[in-house]
């Protein structure tokens, strides 16, 4: 789960991190309230949505006067941002970060998150920061360093000095950035994060260090266990029909291609959708039903896959094992009738009872095409919604 900007910087202040001043604002007039409760002579008005990016699409801009703020604010609530990492509908701005802004001295890049390789908690650091980390790591990898913390030792003090020493920091700054990292590892372990990134941390012209940005993802494994970062949760920043799924128990992500995908297991999923690739298709969706799908998860997965108007056809995988392909034809037979499914439906059924489940679908008299094969099939939705036969 991803939070807003705001949001992380709360987080950051109470584990005492520091942050610029700044308040949050949903209207134009708060925005104006917060520029008379910060003072000084220039303003960052920030767009709080779920993506990186947002500077360079113009969510982020800087005023140097209240009228100016105001203009901005009005200019930005209510429309929706547009970056490299969303799609191109963008995000709603439903609200704004306000700071004060500060002399930059120089910029920095670190994050602290969970390595799934090593198993171990990894900082990442580079001087190069404020910029896209992929693209430092790409151009410049001798710019990134990284220190991994092992689990019964926990953060040392010569892994903060060893990153110090790369962002060439002195005196009390060395303390400073220590302080800044324990909090970073700290919180990743007070509320099960996955990683907890400051893109940039600023010396500022009086020496000081400061987040000036501020990420932090959580596992959702671990939600259960922390109702205080569940209710950060902003809907409006999420894909309708995947909040939709997990409604359902439903893994369900929008991808950009014609044909829907419904299948049982993630690895089988996955093989699935490279298949259809293979073929010269793309995929609308990644949808896994689980392994013990029943007809009505059938019947909300298949709501899910034609509430998108992209969709073409549709390509059912499902391996029979916890439960019996004839039962899961039923299932999809009752699915059919009820969301009265247009586009053509190829559906390739193996496992336990896999015969039975394709004799029903056949004799069914629906737009259905049962097939055994997964390569056959994978060809067959390609073409069915190309238009072929």
């Amino acid at each position: 789960m991803n939070i807003h900007e705001y949001q992380a910087k709360a987080l950051f202040k109470a584990h005492g991190i520091p942050v610029p001043q700044g308040f949050p604002a949903d209207t134009a007039e708060q925005a104006g309230q917060a520029v008379k409760d910060l003072g000084g002579q220039a303003w960052a008005v920030k767009a709080q949505v779920h993506a990186g990016g947002r500077g360079k699409a113009g969510g982020v801009k800087v005023a140097g006067s209240a009228e100016e703020v105001l203009a901005i604010s009005r200019d930005l609530l209510g429309k929706r941002l547009v970056t490299h990492q969303t799609d191109s509908d963008g995000l709603p701005i439903n609200k704004l970060l306000i700071e004060a802004v500060y002399q930059i001295q120089q910029e920095f890049y670190l994050s602290c998150l969970v390595d799934r390789q090593s198993g171990r908690v990894m900082f990442i650091a580079s001087a190069a920061g404020g910029m896209d980390i992929e693209a430092v790591a790409h151009e410049t990898p001798e710019k990134i360093l990284t220190q991994q913390v092992h689990p019964a030792a926990g953060l040392q003090s010569y892994q903060c000095r060893n990153i110090a020493f790369a962002f060439q920091l002195q005196g009390g700054q060395i303390k400073a950035l220590e302080s800044i990292m324990r909090a970073m590892y700290q919180l990743l372990w007070d509320k099960d994060a996955s990683q907890i990134e400051i893109n940039p941390l600023v010396l500022t012209a009086q020496g000081e260090l400061l987040a000036l940005d501020a990420k932090i993802n959580f596992d959702d494994n671990a939600l259960t266990l922390h109702p205080e970062i569940m209710a950060l949760r902003d809907l409006s920043q999420e894909d309708e029909k995947e909040i939709k799924a997990k409604a359902f128990d439903l893994s369900y992500i929008t991808l950009h291609g014609n044909i829907g995908c419904m299948v049982n297991g993630a690895g089988l999923a996955m093989a699935t959708m490279d298949l259809v690739k293979l073929n010269g298709g793309a995929p609308a969706n990644f949808l896994d039903v689980g392994g013990g799908t029943t007809a009505a998860k059938v019947a909300e997965a298949f709501k899910l896959i034609l509430s998108d108007s992209a969709v073409k056809a549709v390509l059912v995988n499902i391996f029979g094992g916890i439960v019996q392909c004839d039962i899961i034809a039923k299932g999809i037979l009752a699915a059919v009738e009820e969301v009265h499914v247009q586009v053509p439906v190829v559906v390739r059924l193996e496992g336990t009872n896999a015969e039975a489940g394709r004799k029903l679908l056949m004799e069914s008299g629906l737009n259905l095409v049962a097939e055994t094969d997964l390569a056959i099939a994978a060809a067959e939705v390609v073409a069915l919604a190309k238009g072929g036969a």
